[in-house]
């Protein structure tokens, strides 16, 4: 797409995770694989989940692990499950130094709490969409949290999202389109891309370059450049 040098593409359940490698496998070097179980799926996991992400990190040394994390917005939660998923998927993080995509709904102070008495990857990991308190930036910060901007923050009824981001440090900054889902406002989405089933806007992937022009105080390509490398890796690393 244009003016976009790599994405990073997420599994969130295990029926993902062989259409994530096959999206690398075509689009080799710009494609990067991640993979994990979101809370939203990870009840439907099967005994072997683990096996199979093991050896997916094992016989790629550029994926990643994500989307997963915590959810307590979600209809009939379960906590304790959601958190020993984390758990397992943190483990893997550290013995193999991979990124984490870490997807949260209303359980700041939860996850907070576990990444605080857990090992974590030293290249750090991403809060994606991070919809946390201000407060709480630099405690995450002080972990190895980056902080991804989505473009549904864009919208005229989510200032109270963006205030974080102006207190965040230009060396954790990412950006994200989180397509299909998390919308840009109308008027800033360039494809107007809609399910031909449902006839529902969708979010496109190119719209990158648009979102990053109207986040509130990002700092230069360069920088993103650099940041998106710390985590995730250099070109052809």
């Amino acid at each position: 797409a244009r003016e976009i040098e790599r994405v990073v593409v997420n599994g969130t359940r295990e029926s993902d995770w062989e259409d994530v490698a096959a999206l690398a496998r075509r689009f080799p070097g710009w494609v990067i694989p991640s993979y994990g179980l979101h809370p939203w799926w990870s009840r439907e996991r099967s005994s072997d989940w683990r096996i199979d992400l093991e050896a997916r990190l094992a016989a790629d040394p550029g994926a990643h692990i994500g989307e997963i994390g915590l959810d307590r917005w979600m209809k009939a939660p379960d906590p304790a499950d959601q958190e020993e998923v984390l758990r397992i998927h943190l483990d893997l993080a550290v013995r193999y130094d991979r990124a984490l995509s870490l997807h949260c709904l209303r359980a700041w102070g939860a996850l907070l709490d576990i990444l605080r008495s857990h090992p974590l990857p030293s290249r750090g990991f991403l809060l994606h969409s991070y919809g946390g308190p201000s407060e709480m930036v630099p405690e995450f910060v002080a972990l190895g949290a980056r902080f991804s901007f989505p473009g549904a923050f864009l919208a005229s009824d989510r200032a109270r999202k963006r205030l974080p981001f102006e207190v965040i440090p230009p060396d954790r900054l990412l950006i994200e389109t989180d397509a299909p889902d998390q919308l840009l406002p109308a008027e800033l989405d360039e494809f107007h891309l809609t399910d031909p089933a449902t006839g529902q806007r969708l979010n496109h992937p190119g719209n990158l370059p648009t979102i990053y022009r109207h986040a509130p105080k990002i700092p230069g390509l360069e920088q993103i450049a650099a940041n998106f490398e710390r985590l995730f890796g250099p070109a052809g690393g």
